[in-house]
């Protein structure tokens, strides 16, 4: 395969993955401030965490809830607004369009064209809901598409690989917004605010119901962590990402009979997360650990794309 046509693959599963995941983002500054004051502050912690605060701070003075989340849904000046990536998702389907099948195109198109006409006016707090859910569904249509028709081959691995780098830089970046920088003070530790508020994180990543099945009915902040980092069950937890993405690139060096270094540096991050008790992470201190994480994470997906001269 081209180098060109497996980044274009890789990007378009990446941004499609990545509208999905600004959603919940914006899903979980929702809840959250909901349950605090009625100051704007959390949304620049939403912003920070999103990677999107220094572009914010440049077309804005001051961080508002509705400019913060027009930011992350619509503005075409955010290339990680939802509307940007929907968008360049769809031109890199355009670009691999021979490597996919006619659903999986047929599906992304849509998705753009749905969402192209959602976004085309600022949302209001009264459509938020439904637009978050909109964006959501779009998403989830078109990974069906991906999973009922396409080959299990080097098109689908690089697919994938696209999709968990993105879902576990997610899954990292809503844990820090709520353990790091939303906690209103340490008094709050332990309250029904901050209750409230990891629900609202299990919530953000679609866990509520498996977290309840596996613990109960009571939050505790160190069995949602577990069951967010290292329960191999969760789809969305940093171990499951860890492992797809492994095996993904895995199966890419068996179809192409090369070892290369991103192999390795895949290897490595499993052993990072899954060889880690809860205790070892809290004790090191969990902001420390997702900033190392994300770091390490970003490096692999740097190295993929070195290594599967996507460029090229």
């Amino acid at each position: 395969m081209l180098g060109k046509t497996a980044g274009g693959l890789f990007w378009m599963f990446r941004n499609l993955e990545r509208s999905e995941n600004t959603a919940r983002m914006v899903e979980a500054g929702q809840r959250i401030a909901l349950t605090r004051s009625a100051s704007d502050d959390e949304w620049t912690s939403v912003l920070q965490s999103a990677g999107v605060l220094w572009g914010y701070n440049e077309k804005y003075d001051e961080v508002t809830r509705d400019q913060a989340i027009d930011w992350m849904l619509r503005d075409r000046a955010n290339p990680s607004s939802v509307m940007s990536v929907v968008e360049s998702a769809r031109n890199n389907a355009k670009l691999v369009r021979t490597a996919l099948t006619r659903e999986v195109w047929e599906s992304v198109n849509e998705c753009w064209m749905v969402l192209k006409d959602t976004l085309a006016r600022k949302v209001s707090e009264r459509d938020l809901p439904h637009v978050i859910t909109q964006i959501r569904q779009r998403a989830a249509f078109v990974r069906g598409a991906m999973h009922g028709t396409m080959l299990r081959n080097d098109i689908y691995d690089f697919a994938r690989v696209g999709t968990f780098i993105e879902r576990a830089d997610n899954t990292a970046r809503i844990l820090d917004v709520k353990y790091y920088v939303l906690l209103p003070s340490a008094s709050a530790v332990g309250s029904s605010i901050d209750n409230v508020q990891w629900e609202s994180i299990l919530r953000s990543v679609s866990a509520e119901g498996g977290f309840r099945l596996t613990y109960g009915q009571e939050v505790r902040p160190r069995e949602i962590s577990q069951f967010l980092i290292l329960d191999k069950r969760m789809p969305r937890s940093l171990v499951f990402c860890c492992e797809k993405i492994r095996d993904n690139l895995g199966y890419l060096a068996q179809d192409y009979g090369t070892r290369l270094p991103c192999h390795d540096m895949a290897d490595s991050l499993c052993r990072q997360v899954s060889e880690r008790r809860i205790e070892d992470i809290f004790d090191t201190g969990l902001h420390e650990f997702i900033g190392s994480f994300i770091v390490d994470l970003v490096a692999l997906s740097r190295q993929t794309e070195l290594d599967y001269r996507f460029y090229e």
